[in-house]
């Protein structure tokens, strides 16, 4: 009796300290919520004229919200080519590493993959600026010159490379390691007895892969796109120092000078920022906050859709 007396107890704190725990995260994301909105409405609240006059940055006759409109299209587009470059290797990569393969050869480029996401974003941000952007121009001038009909390779190639493409492609990189690494997990979880029921009706391993692997980790992979795109959304450094900014609705993606991102923004303008100009570049992280909080609970919502499959491992 005095076991299971002690057996309660402890199951007593350890679901007091679980739900202290989860209370504890609702209310840190109140806190930041309410210092957003706090500290963002002086500028929200403020006359345009005011702003322009205020802070040396702001452009005549715009609005708060025309002001950052361009940014939060600049924040959206490059988090969506970053995606889109990323998920098809991520998938990749996972498949080769869980069924692909062989044991060591997998354990080890699991492990490089996974070091990918201990660089900084400085780090990253160095390389794309030196060496890949002068590196991958050439390619950026083929493409404009045999596909410049298409409107996303359109206009005038920068001759730098520092253009909204190389960003794409280093938030490509950088969002990599963390969707293989769930990917990989969903697929090694795949139950046993699905691959080999697929196997013993005559697929071949692509074929087993197909309808057994893929369709049960779709959800996996979802919540690992949605991660990674939360990432690339908040990516500030990189942005930064690659980009050259512009404050357009452009989809010319080889074009310098079309967009910018809220947070590479916010990096750039804040230490100079005086307090209404502060107040300016919260507003525009409240945006940001906002925008990844929809991302995240739309991720959440498609998840949830998915029913579980039956069996056993």
């Amino acid at each position: 009796m005095r076991q299971k007396s002690s057996d309660r107890g402890a199951s007593r704190v350890f679901r007091w300290l679980s739900t202290g725990a989860g209370i504890l995260i609702l209310g840190i994301l109140a806190a930041v919520t309410i210092f957003l909105v706090v500290r963002a409405l002086p500028a929200i609240t403020a006359d345009p004229a005011e702003l322009a006059e205020k802070i040396s940055w702001f452009p005549d006759d715009s609005s708060l919200i025309a002001f950052v409109g361009p940014m939060i299209f600049g924040s959206l587009l490059a988090a969506a080519l970053a995606l889109l470059i990323a998920t098809p290797l991520a998938i990749g990569i996972g498949l080769f590493i869980s069924h692909y393969a062989p044991r060591r050869l997998a354990n080890a480029l699991g492990y490089v993959v996974d070091l990918l996401a201990a660089i900084p974003s400085v780090v990253y941000g160095l390389w794309g600026g030196l060496v890949l952007s002068p590196f991958i121009q050439p390619f950026w001038e083929l493409l404009g010159r045999w596909l410049g009909w298409i409107p996303l390779f359109g206009g005038a190639v920068s001759p730098t490379g520092r253009v909204m493409a190389t960003v794409g492609v280093v938030l490509g990189v950088m969002i990599l390691p963390i969707i293989t690494a769930i990917c990989r997990e969903v697929f090694l979880q795949t139950p046993r007895l699905h691959e080999e029921a697929a196997l013993a009706l005559g697929a071949t391993r692509w074929e087993m892969i197909r309808m057994a692997v893929l369709p049960f980790s779709r959800s996996g992979i979802i919540s690992g796109a949605m991660l990674g795109l939360g990432r690339a959304l908040g990516e500030t450094m990189a942005v930064l120092m690659i980009l050259s900014p512009g404050f357009t609705y452009s989809f010319q993606l080889l074009v310098a000078g079309k967009q910018q991102t809220i947070a590479s923004n916010i990096a750039a303008q804040f230490p100079e920022a005086n307090q209404t100009g502060v107040a300016t570049l919260i507003a525009t992280g409240l945006a940001l906050f906002v925008i990844t909080l929809a991302v995240n609970m739309a991720a959440r919502a498609i998840v949830a859709r998915r029913k579980d499959f039956s069996g056993a491992n």
